[in-house]
């Protein structure tokens, strides 16, 4: 009997390039290339798309080599494409993150985008395929976290383009001050035992941080492993991000790094709190491989967003909080008699007064967090094929 032709199909690592307007509702004419990936591999003739963006990040073959929806697509013959989100990656309308440069970093700008993608792939695919699509296949989106939310939204606002999606732990309820974040890192610290004391060691932080008594910061600062040419407040910030380092990890991996990172310390019975914490970030900073300079770019407030070259992800996601909904990751309020897992330095004035400073007096300060969720967690309501997934771990949780 004869074969059937077998299609050879370029690497899943082969860039294609897919061209956009820098805005789609302005007056700008200009156009930029947007990146995508594809994975042929497990294609037949009326298979479904499922088309991913890893939001923040820069695309990569993992998100469609080795996601559950690489199962899903060889399940039933889908193909499997990740695009990436306007100025992540190499995909950028502008040749620099200026305040100026941003303004074209809008929701509806980021959705269009790819609505634009999937109406070629569905009505014209032979214009962003390598091989012989169907015309009119389905479109399934999906993502993770903020990507989650773009899934979401795509589904909500383009229900005759994307016929289904698959949120998982989605931030879709905006919230100006987000001190709920840690409150779903405490409950993974109290499940393990060590949440008590935790919050002790950021209490006894605060003490020493709160004091004015430079040296005895500086002396703290030396006792971590910090750069003691920071602030206070930075000092606290990056605190705050270094021990949360694996707290994302929760929901993604079989092993408990927060386990392992945090807790372990915790248990060390001749340990005070504070010396607990102390060996737990110090651990953590060895085992990222961290040096000085890195922690200084990576807890310095008043650099860490000032670099306006392609590729600065920090100062974009920074950009969307102060546009667009805000939560920032603060301390709880006093009067709310949570307990703190970081330091009550780091409130709104933290962050907010860096949104003029850093993006021009045009951003409007408090963001509008009630219209955001006006626009996008009310178009959410009753829309049909939407997965959402999230875990009692998932330091997202309240918002998800």
């Amino acid at each position: 009997g004869t074969e059937a032709a077998v299609v050879s199909v370029p690497p899943s690592s082969t860039p294609y390039w897919f061209s956009q307007p820098v805005d789609h509702f302005g007056s700008n004419p200009n156009t930029w290339k947007q990146q995508y990936l594809v994975n042929y591999t497990f294609y037949k003739t009326g298979g479904p798309i499922y088309l991913t963006t890893p939001g923040e990040s820069a695309i990569g073959t993992q998100y469609i080599d080795k996601t559950h929806f690489t199962s899903l697509a060889k399940a039933t013959n889908g193909l499997l494409v990740t695009i990436e989100h306007r100025f992540f990656g190499q995909s950028n309308p502008m040749p620099d993150l200026s305040g100026t440069s941003l303004q074209y970093l809008t929701i509806e700008n980021v959705l269009e985008d790819f609505a634009s993608f999937a109406r070629s792939a569905k009505y014209h695919p032979q214009d962003v395929f390598s091989i012989p699509v169907s015309c009119k296949s389905k479109i399934i989106f999906g993502g993770g976290s903020y990507s989650g939310n773009i899934a979401a939204w795509m589904r909500a606002k383009y229900p005759d383009l994307i016929q289904g999606a698959w949120a998982s732990s989605a931030i879709v309820y905006g919230r100006l001050q987000y001190y709920q974040f840690d409150q779903s890192y405490g409950r993974h610290l109290e499940a393990l035992g060590c949440a008590q004391s935790f919050s002790q060691a950021v209490r006894d932080t605060d003490v020493i941080l709160l004091s004015n008594n430079t040296s005895a910061i500086s002396d703290l600062q030396s006792r971590f492993g910090l750069p003691t040419t920071l602030g206070v407040r930075d000092t606290a910030g990056l605190l705050a991000a270094l021990s949360t380092t694996y707290s994302m990890q929760a929901v993604s991996t079989i092993t408990d790094y927060v386990d392992q990172s945090v807790c372990s310390f915790f248990r060390n019975k001749t340990a005070t709190p504070l010396e607990a914490y102390i060996a737990s970030v110090s651990s953590v900073i060895q085992q990222s491989g961290m040096n000085q300079q890195s922690l200084v770019q990576m807890g310095d407030s008043s650099i860490g967003i000032d670099n306006y070259a392609l590729g600065q992800v920090g100062r974009v996601w920074y950009y969307m909080a102060c546009t667009w909904n805000g939560n920032w990751q603060i301390a709880p309020p006093l009067n709310t008699g949570l307990s703190p897992y970081r330091s009550q330095l780091l409130d709104l004035d933290y962050f907010e007064p860096n949104c003029q400073s850093k993006f021009g007096s045009n951003i409007k300060i408090p963001v509008d967090v009630q219209a955001y969720n006006r626009n996008w967690f009310d178009i959410l309501q009753g829309v049909s094929n939407i997965y959402y997934t999230s875990g009692s771990l998932d330091i997202w949780r309240d918002s998800t």
